[in-house]
C-alpha cells in the first residue's frame, strides 16, 4: 500500500462536548468543562470552535433502541435516512451518504452502508460506549470524505483502563409501537495488568402502528396507488444482534495495547409491502448482513523527540449484505466488502499555550456487487493520507489551523462489462473506460476564537476541505431498488471541494447554557444525482452530475435553570436548526426543513422526568423529482425513578407521540409509505455495577 506525504492540522474540530444529545432524550444540564478526545489532544468544550455533541453511556442506556440515525435524529443540525426501522443514517446539515463519514473508534466501518439508503450501519448504538458527533466540513483530522460531518461511535472493548472489581451494565426495554424488544450489557475485568471486557446487543420488533394510511395522499394520487387498510407498516421486522469481546495489557503508567473481535448479524425488511398497485402486488425484500470485525488499539506516554504521545488503531472488518425474496428465499443481489483502515497519532509536547500533532491514516478495501442489481462493478480502494493539528490557547484569544493530504485510488475491474443504453446516451463506454481513477486533495483550515469575559466565547472558523468521488458516483450503470432509480455515474469526475465558513457563540452563565452557530458552505463539482428523463429496466434513469452548490443555515441549543431544591432541578430548554440548499441544477433533494424543539426538565436524586414538544415545519421547497412533506408536532414525555436515592439501578419510561401525530421524515427515500411510528409507550430498566 502506498503511502502519500500529507499535512494536516484540524481547526475548529478537535474536540467534543457533552452539550447534547437526541432531543428528547439528553440531560442538557451536564457539564461546561468536561474535556473529551475527538483529536489526539484534548480541549475544554467551553473553546471548541465548531459544532459538537456527544451521547453518553448513562443517556445510551434510556434511549430507544435504533440504528445510528435514529438515534442522533433530534439534535441540531441531525436527521436520519430512515428506510425503516432496519436502515438509518445520520443526516447533518441536509448532507447525507458518503459525505458523513461514520468511524468506529476512530477508523471506518468497512460496510457498505454509504452505497444506498436501504444498507443498514455495521455497529449498533447499543454497544457503544459513547458516541461523538462534530458537524460541518471542518472535520480534517479524519479526511475529506467527512465534508458534511463524522460520527464516531466508540467502545470499550478493547480496555484502556484497569479493573479491580467486576465491573458492569445491564439495560432492557419493551416497546408497544412494534413489540419491540432489547437487551443490551457488557462486563469489564481484569487481573491486574490483564483487562478483558465482553459486550453485547439483542433486539427484535415486528410491523410498527401508525396512525394514519402509511401510503401519503399525495404519492396515491401521484401514482394510482392504494394502501393497505390496516394503519401499519409491513415488512419492517427487525432482529439484530452483536457481540464482542476484548483483551488489553494495560501498564501502570496508562499505556495500554489490545486485540477486540466483534460479530454483528441483522436481519431486517424493507418495508414497501403496504403498497398495492393496480393488481400488481410488490415483492418483498428482506436484507441479511453480517459482519466480523477486529481492531488492534494502543496508545503509550513517550519522550521522543517532539512528541510526548502515541496511539494507533487498526480495525479489520469482513462484511456480506444479501437481498432476499421473503416469497422465495432466493438471494437477488449480495454486496462483499473487506479490508482494514489504520490510524497513527503522535502528540506534541505541550510547552505552555500550544498543542498539537501529526498522524496518517490508511485505507486499503475490496468491495463486490453480484446479482441482478449488481449497479456498481467490484472495486478496490486504497486511501493514503498524513495530517497536522495545532492549537495555541492564550488567556483571552486562541488559533487552531489544520492542513491534510490525502491520496485516493479507485481500480474497477470493468473487462467485459457491458455498457446500457442510457451509458451509450451519456457516451459512456466502459471498455474504454480507464479501470484506475486517482485523485488527490489538499485540505486546510483556520479557527480564531475570542474569549473576552468569563462565560463568553466567539469564533469563527474557515475551512476548504476535497472528497474524492466514490465507486457508485464514477461506476453506476444498474438498477437500484433502495432509491427506486435507474443510476448512471460518471468516470471523468474530478474531486468535490467546499470552503466553508462557521461563527460561534457561546455563553455559559453558572446557572444555564447557550450556543449558535451560524454556517455557509460552497462546493464546487458538489455531486449530485439528476434525472434524465430517460427509463430503463423500468425505472427513471437518475445520472450523477457535477454543479456549484450553496448551502447555509444555523443552529442553537441552550437551557436555563429555573427552581433548584434539595430533591432537585427544574430546567427550560430549547433547539432550533434551519438548513438551506441550492445547486447550479435547482433545489438538491431531500433538504430538511426547520426544527424547534422545548422542554422542561426535573432532575432529582429519585426521580428525573421531561415533557417535550418538537414541531418541525412542511417542507414545500423541494426537487423536481420528489413529493412536499407536511409538518408535525410531537409530544414526547419521559420518566425514571431510581428505587434507592443516588443507586444505579433505575427504572424508565417513555411515551412517544402522545398525540398520534403522522410525521413523515423528509429526509426519507420512504418517507410517503413509511412515516414515523404513531403513539407509543417503551419502558425499560437499566443497571451499572
Amino acid at each position: 500500500m502506498r503511502l502519500t506525504s500529507l499535512l494536516m492540522t484540524a481547526t475548529s474540530v478537535s474536540v467534543l462536548s457533552l452539550t447534547g444529545a437526541r432531543a428528547a432524550e439528553i440531560n442538557p444540564h451536564e457539564v461546561s468543562e468536561v474535556v473529551v478526545t475527538a483529536a489526539p489532544y484534548a480541549v475544554s468544550v467551553n473553546s471548541a470552535t465548531t459544532s459538537i455533541d456527544v451521547i453518553s453511556r448513562e443517556q445510551l442506556d434510556t434511549l430507544p433502541p435504533a440504528g445510528l440515525g435514529d438515534v442522533l435524529n433530534g439534535m441540531p443540525g441531525l436527521r436520519s435516512t430512515f428506510f425503516g426501522p432496519g436502515a438509518s443514517r445520520p443526516v447533518i446539515r441536509g448532507l447525507s451518504g458518503p459525505r458523513v463519514l461514520i468511524l468506529q473508534n476512530g477508523v471506518g466501518l468497512v460496510d457498505a452502508s454509504s452505497l444506498s439508503p436501504d444498507h443498514a450501519v455495521a455497529s449498533d448504538p447499543g454497544e457503544a460506549s459513547r458516541i461523538e458527533v462534530l458537524r460541518g466540513p471542518s472535520t480534517l483530522a479524519y479526511g475529506g470524505s467527512g465534508i458534511g460531518g463524522v460520527v464516531n461511535v466508540l467502545d470499550e472493548r478493547v480496555p484502556t483502563s484497569r479493573a479491580t472489581n467486576l465491573e458492569g451494565r445491564l439495560s432492557a426495554t419493551y416497546n408497544t409501537a412494534d413489540q419491540g424488544q432489547s437487551i443490551s450489557g457488557g462486563t469489564k475485568f481484569g487481573f491486574g495488568p490483564i483487562v478483558f471486557a465482553t459486550d453485547g446487543v439483542h433486539r427484535t420488533s415486528e410491523n410498527y402502528d401508525v396512525p394514519s394510511n402509511p401510503v401519503s395522499n399525495r404519492r396515491a394520487r401521484q401514482d394510482g396507488v392504494l394502501a393497505a387498510p390496516d394503519r401499519q407498516v409491513k415488512n419492517a421486522a427487525v432482529t439484530m444482534d452483536a457481540y464482542g469481546a476484548g483483551v488489553s495489557y494495560v501498564a501502570e503508567d496508562g499505556g495500554f495495547v489490545g486485540l477486540s473481535a466483534k460479530q454483528t448479524n441483522s436481519t431486517y425488511g424493507v418495508p414497501y409491502a403496504q403498497l398495492v398497485e393496480a393488481g400488481n402486488g410488490q415483492d418483498q425484500v428482506q436484507i441479511e448482513l453480517k459482519q466480523t470485525r477486529w481492531d488492534l488499539r494502543g496508545a503509550k506516554d513517550v519522550d521522543f523527540g517532539p512528541f510526548e504521545k502515541i496511539k494507533g488503531s487498526v480495525g479489520y472488518a469482513d462484511y456480506q449484505h444479501r437481498e432476499i425474496e421473503v416469497a422465495t428465499g432466493a438471494v437477488g443481489t449480495r454486496f462483499l466488502s473487506n479490508g482494514a483502515e489504520g490510524r497513527l497519532d503522535l502528540v506534541q509536547k505541550a510547552p505552555g499555550d500550544h498543542k498539537g500533532a501529526v498522524g496518517l491514516q490508511v485505507l486499503s478495501r475490496s468491495l463486490e456487487a453480484l446479482g441482478a442489481e449488481a449497479f456498481i462493478p467490484s472495486v478496490d480502494i486504497r486511501e493514503e493520507g498524513i495530517f497536522t493539528l495545532q492549537r495555541w490557547d492564550f488567556d483571552t484569544w486562541g488559533l487552531d489551523t489544520g492542513l491534510r493530504l490525502d491520496h485516493h485510488t479507485v481500480s474497477a475491474k470493468l473487462a467485459g462489462r457491458p455498457s446500457s443504453a442510457a451509458a451509450k446516451a451519456a457516451g459512456i463506454n466502459w471498455a474504454t473506460t480507464p479501470h484506475q481513477q486517482d485523485f488527490t486533495n489538499i485540505s486546510a483550515s483556520a479557527g480564531l476564537f475570542w474569549k473576552p469575559m468569563d462565560h463568553v466565547f466567539y469564533a469563527l472558523s474557515l475551512s476548504q476541505n476535497g472528497r474524492a468521488p466514490t465507486e457508485s458516483e464514477l461506476y453506476a450503470d444498474g438498477p437500484h431498488g433502495g432509491t427506486s432509480s435507474y443510476e448512471l455515474g460518471n468516470p471523468h469526475f474530478s474531486s468535490e471541494t467546499v470552503t466553508s465558513l462557521e461563527a460561534t457563540f457561546r455563553y455559559t452563565p453558572d446557572k444555564g447554557r447557550a450556543e449558535v452557530h451560524v454556517y455557509s458552505a460552497v462546493y464546487d463539482g458538489y455531486i449530485e444525482e439528476s434525472p434524465t428523463g430517460q427509463t430503463e429496466a423500468g425505472l427513471p434513469v437518475f445520472r450523477y452530475t457535477q454543479t456549484g452548490a450553496t448551502f447555509y443555515g444555523m443552529e442553537f441549543e441552550g437551557h436555563r435553570d429555573l427552581w433548584q431544591t434539595d430533591q432537585g432541578l427544574l430546567i427550560l430548554s430549547a433547539s432550533a436548526d434551519y438548513v438551506h440548499g441550492e445547486t447550479d441544477l435547482g433545489i438538491p433533494a431531500r433538504i430538511p426543513s426547520y426544527a424547534v424543539t422545548s422542554a422542561l426538565a426535573w432532575e432529582g436524586d429519585t426521580f428525573n422526568g421531561k415533557i417535550e414538544v418538537r414541531h418541525v415545519g412542511k417542507q414545500d421547497r423541494v426537487a423536481d423529482y420528489e413529493l412536499p412533506t407536511d409538518s408535525y408536532t410531537l409530544l414526547n414525555a419521559t420518566l425514571s425513578w431510581k428505587p434507592v436515592s443516588h443507586s444505579k439501578f433505575k427504572l424508565f419510561a417513555d411515551a412517544h407521540n402522545l398525540t398520534n401525530a403522522t410525521a413523515r421524515e423528509h429526509t426519507s427515500f420512504l418517507k410517503d409509505v413509511a412515516p414515523l411510528p404513531g403513539r407509543s409507550l417503551r419502558v425499560g430498566a437499566a443497571y451499572s455495577f
